[in-house]
């Protein structure tokens, strides 16, 4: 009797223990990063096109028309150090509804302290091989250093005379001269505590002004148009850039 006994107990604690082990292994769930996009808080959408007008800190009355912009290599970076990275990226597109999302494959649940991604591609990934990006026009040209554009921003602004103009505000590789080039993408790594429980929605904001005025305070009367090939324009781009992102609500 005293041997059946012991085998129960035995049983038991083995069960017990197998109970908490399962418990302890991280659940994989959806997770999904939305992409917004706002000037100096006020949202920004593609109702906006062409209709609503911004000031940038230099006085500059503008409208945009198209916005595109890409993100890549997100990583999240949980309590213990391990980094959890998202496979792929996400081209935003603010006259694509579906591009405002990016639900990538499930990760673990558990408690994270980081979140990192590059805007643009590193050196490593900016080469020609992305058949939807292709299909996109997205391609920087070769002879400005090949790979993808990091970013399209177009409208129209208000020169110095009060006329109608357009610019171009397209960013990527640095071309410094014939055949030398600069990398020009940025690198985010933000400090953010959060717990994953279950699925969750990650913001990543944009702030478009911030484009315009930390720290070079740009004028597009000066840089509007033609500015992929202009060195001086593309460092301005990559200097005002390192403010532009956040992290904003986490929600589940």
């Amino acid at each position: 009797m005293k041997n059946i006994a012991f085998l129960f107990i035995l049983n038991f604690v083995l069960y017990s223990c197998s109970n908490d082990d399962n418990n302890n292994i991280p659940e994989n769930v959806p997770v999904t990063f939305q992409f917004s996009q706002n000037w100096n808080g006020d949202a920004v959408d593609k109702t906006d096109f062409n209709s609503t007008t911004y000031t940038n800190d230099i006085g500059n009355v503008l409208t945009i028309s198209k916005l595109r912009y890409l993100i890549s290599k997100i990583q999240l970076k949980k309590s213990d150090g391990t980094l959890i990275e998202i496979d792929g990226y996400n081209l935003v597109d603010l006259s694509e509804e579906g591009s405002l999302e990016m639900t990538p494959s499930s990760i673990p649940t558990g408690d994270y302290i980081g979140i990192s991604f590059i805007y643009g591609f590193n050196e490593e990934d900016n080469s020609n091989v992305y058949p939807d990006l292709n299909v996109a026009l997205w391609n920087w040209p070769t002879m400005l250093g090949g790979g993808y554009h990091f970013m399209q921003m177009e409208g129209s602004f208000l020169d110095s005379n009060g006329a109608p103009q357009p610019y171009a505000y397209h960013n990527g590789t640095a071309r410094v001269s014939q055949g030398v080039f600069e990398q020009n993408f940025i690198s985010f790594d933000f400090n953010q505590n959060f717990t994953i429980t279950n699925n969750a929605t990650i913001e990543i904001k944009m702030n478009i002004a911030e484009w315009y005025k930390n720290p070079y305070q740009w004028d597009l009367n000066v840089f509007s148009t033609d500015l992929m090939m202009n060195y001086e324009a593309q460092k301005h781009m990559n200097d005002n850039g390192q403010s532009v992102f956040s992290i904003g609500s986490i929600t589940q």
